[in-house]
């Protein structure tokens, strides 16, 4: 890939400032856009971009994708070839309490980002979409040509409109697109509020886990280093081709119970976990399982990582981060 300048929004989050480190090492000049909010500790995303601030390539903004006149500034400053868009209120439980919130920052943020676009010039986006927009699918894997059935979380509805948008873009303006679908990922920098780290953090504590439902649900987890590689794949593919609209998903291609995914952190960490059970939550999915091929054929996306290696490698993380 030529030297190219990427605006990333989210970009100190997980995956945003993996995939920032990831494109700064090859060269390019990264932008990011990111709020800082308070969903969790913002000093969190201090520590994830702090090596990338070093780096004469790198700028960071610290606005609000929902902030016009910020927009505005950024893209009229900056020669800007790829838009890989990552910022976004997350989480399903969450967005069941507050789900103008997840509108206004999901749906209005990307038409926001979309409108900056075209008033600048910039045609190449790759938009971070999710596995939840499938719903409760019966149905495995999950193929990108699926027809979306109903949705039920107020998470899941915005990403599935915000794809929805993509397209129109596309169609009416248009805009390049690939849109992925992500699976759930995990590793070095995941958000202390997901299952894997918050699970890691409890049994290290020995305070008790808990544990939703019989044990029997499953998420296709897809490791952060297969994510980027996928990701860059994408940017590859979207500023190569014009006339583009295209969705792929990225996952690791092997469903892990939630059971099998508590006695994986027990073996990596070397202690029990103590378990709460509880019911199952409103908004969760029983079952996640992604088909990969058309990511393969088409991007060359190829998950590297066993579950076991990506949970020791995110262990080996968090201790290190957590002496």
């Amino acid at each position: 890939m030529s030297k190219k300048v990427f605006l990333i929004t989210g970009g100190a989050g997980f995956i945003g400032s993996s995939l920032g480190d990831a494109l700064l090492a090859a060269g390019h000049q990264v932008i990011n856009i990111d709020n800082f909010n308070d969903f969790y500790d913002p000093q969190i995303k201090q520590q994830n971009i702090a090596g990338a601030l070093d780096n004469a390539n790198y700028t960071l903004y610290q606005e609000d994708i929902r902030d016009t006149r910020a927009l505005a500034d950024i893209f009229a400053n900056h020669q800007i070839d790829v838009v890989v868009h990552l910022a976004a209120m997350a989480g399903v439980r969450p967005s069941i309490d507050q789900p103008t919130l997840y509108e206004e920052v999901n749906v209005q943020g990307t038409l926001n980002i979309m409108n900056s676009m075209q008033a600048y010039g910039v045609k190449k986006l790759v938009y971070a979409s999710s596995s939840s927009i499938y719903g409760n699918r019966v149905e495995v894997p999950f193929r990108e040509d699926n027809p979306l059935g109903r949705v039920i979380s107020p998470y899941a509805a915005t990403k599935k409109s915000a794809e929805d948008f993509c397209y129109v873009y596309h169609h009416l303006f248009d805009l390049d697109v690939v849109a992925l679908r992500f699976f759930t990922v995990y590793g070095p920098r995941q958000r202390p509020d997901l299952a894997i780290h918050k699970f890691t953090r409890m049994i290290i504590n020995e305070e008790p886990v808990p544990f939703f439902g019989d044990g029997s649900t499953m998420r296709d987890y897809a490791y952060i280093d297969d994510v980027v590689q996928g990701v860059v794949a994408a940017i590859d593919y979207v500023a190569g081709n014009e006339q583009v609209f295209a969705v792929f998903n990225l996952s690791g291609n092997k469903p892990v119970s939630l059971q099998e995914m508590v006695a994986c952190l027990e073996e990596a960490i070397g202690r029990k976990a103590i378990i709460n059970r509880l019911p199952m939550q409103p908004g969760d999915v029983v079952l996640t399982q992604a088909d990969i091929a058309k990511a393969r054929k088409m991007l060359g996306f190829q998950p590297n990582f066993s579950f076991t290696e990506g949970i020791a490698r995110f262990i080996a993380w968090y201790k290190s981060s957590n002496p």
